[in-house]
């Protein structure tokens, strides 16, 4: 099994390509399953972009997409929430209203600002805004518990102002404890994103310390996504992820149909 679990279409603000041109690629690449993961971030505050998903167009587009590559690859239906403390209901509600397979959880905003924009780094310093982007995290994660796996969970070291983007591990430990055993507590995932390493980072989000505390916590449920925006980016760095995670001792990955994690070895 290769399963990429996290892609964005046009159906994402952001998104560069169409669905079905997404699975061309994914089939070229010799994916055995892949799972849409179109972004939902309400109450995003730039307006160059909107991330408010027709989840009905979505729903049904891929729909018509599974049945037409039935016989080619596994196509499954999910999302990327936006977390914010104050959505918790809002996507509670969201999430049981259409048959998502799959939902990821992510921290994009900090107090209202999204660190990918030089703007949240001119009132923060690298120690401050991980601090920050860590404490909303936890805020995020005691808010609701609808989403299955926790997306690039040291997403902010991606844009962090400096010459050398490693994420200081140790520094945040106690932090990262909170988050990875409330995480476990919930019975949710960590999701080993390659966007990483096109980043510029030399380790997927999160890094391998972060995985390794997850796996000693006894956390288990692990997905891999290349969080593609574009078609070249479909299961891109997937063996590098793999060798990270078997060093790490994890044995298996997982998929989900149904929002149930289905585990298969790596």
């Amino acid at each position: 099994m290769k399963a990429d679990f996290h892609l964005h279409s046009t159906f994402s603000g952001d998104g560069k390509v169409p669905p079905e041109e997404i699975i061309r690629t994914a089939i070229q690449k010799g994916l055995t399953a892949i799972c849409f993961t179109d972004h939902l971030d309400m109450d995003f505050p730039y307006t160059e972009l909107s991330f408010e998903l027709d989840t009905e167009a979505y729903a049904s587009t891929i729909h018509t997409l599974q049945s037409k590559y039935a016989d080619q690859i596994e196509i499954y239906f999910g999302v990327e929430l936006g977390l914010q403390p104050h959505l918790g209901d809002y996507y509670r509600s969201y999430t049981s209203q259409f048959p998502f397979d799959f939902v990821i959880g992510s921290t994009h905003l900090i107090d209202g600002f999204d660190p990918y924009y030089p703007v949240f780094w001119e009132s923060h310093s690298q120690e401050t805004g991980i601090q920050s982007y860590l404490d909303i995290t936890l805020e995020n994660i005691k808010a609701t518990d609808t989403f299955d796996i926790y997306g690039h969970l040291d997403y902010i070291i991606r844009y962090v102002p400096a010459k050398e983007k490693v994420f200081p591990y140790s520094d945040y430990a106690d932090m990262l404890d909170q988050i990875l055993k409330l995480l476990i507590e919930k019975g949710k995932g960590l999701e080993v994103n390659t966007g990483g390493y096109r980043a510029g980072l030399k380790v997927p989000n999160p890094c391998p310390d972060i995985l390794k505390r997850y796996l000693k916590l006894g956390g288990e449920i692990i997905t891999i996504g290349s969080d593609a925006h574009t078609a070249e980016h479909v299961g891109s760095s997937f063996s590098l992820a793999c060798d990270i995670l078997r060093a790490c001792g994890f044995r298996y990955f997982t998929v989900f149909r149904e929002r149930k994690p289905v585990f298969y070895p790596l």
